[in-house]
């Protein structure tokens, strides 16, 4: 049987460790069909090395999103090994630590500018430097967590995710009439190294315990990746400007 993803190309952000979002979504990508490429940033080292799990060699290329340069030049990069690009996963999230654990009162701006830039902004930022490989259309998919709500020590990644969704929506509209997709998905809590960076997770993360409809496991990133595939596949031809939540089923019930 031929996979959903066949024939297509991805380019997936965020791959840092095995137990992240990113790389799974990437492994199951290959597994549907898809040629992938990755980027990172800090350390494109440690993601080449990672990458070497995957069922597929993936090249990966340094893109810091802040970077102008680095935006300026990743289509032509891409371009080099992929010709062109049917799909584009954001899996990136940053806050200084005095934007976390607790400190909104406190928090200075400039570390909430960084968190908008590095976690919101980046997402049309990725969007429009990927926009010439895709001149056939396709799916912009980012990872969101949930900001309808104020979550303990989350802080100003709240807002950040806030951000995020409602660029997620404008690229919708601007995109549409490219044939581009712009969707996003609405994950609970795994334990990857974003998550681990933020004080007290684990109290975010017991909410689940308690909440979620559906038992929900932090180690396992499958569903979220599935997820993001699903969105990249064409069996969401006509979906655009949509959260999609895959956190067990929490979004939907109240204490």
């Amino acid at each position: 049987m031929s996979g959903i993803l066949d024939g297509k190309r991805v380019l997936i952000t965020g791959v840092l460790m095995e137990s992240s979002i990113a790389f799974h979504t990437a492994r199951l990508a290959q597994e549907q069909g898809a040629e992938v490429i990755l980027t990172a940033f800090p350390r494109p080292t440690l993601t080449e090395r990672i990458a070497k799990r995957l069922p597929k060699p993936a090249k990966v290329i340094e893109l810091d999103v802040t970077n102008t340069e680095h935006l300026d030049r990743l289509a032509d990069l891409v371009r080099a090994e992929l010709g062109s690009l049917d799909g584009v996963v954001h899996s990136i999230g940053f806050a200084p630590q005095d934007a976390l654990g607790g400190n909104f009162l406190n928090t200075p701006f400039e570390s909430v500018a960084t968190a908008m830039h590095v976690s919101a902004f980046s997402l049309k930022s990725l969007a429009m430097a990927c926009h010439p490989l895709m001149s056939s259309g396709g799916a912009v998919v980012g990872l969101t967590f949930d900001a309808q709500y104020a979550w303990p020590q989350y802080d100003w990644m709240g807002p950040a995710k806030a951000a995020l969704e409602a660029t997620s929506r404008y690229l919708a509209r601007d995109l549409g009439k490219d044939n581009i997709r712009c969707n996003l998905i609405s994950a609970g809590p795994i334990g990857s190294m974003a998550a681990k960076s933020i004080p007290g997770f684990s109290d975010l993360a017991d909410v689940w315990n308690h909440r979620s409809p559906l038992a929900w496991d932090m180690a396992d990133p499958e569903p979220t990746g599935r997820g993001v595939v699903a969105l990249l596949s064409d069996w969401f031809p006509k979906t655009t400007g949509e959260i999609i939540h895959v956190d067990g089923g929490l979004h939907a019930v109240g204490a």
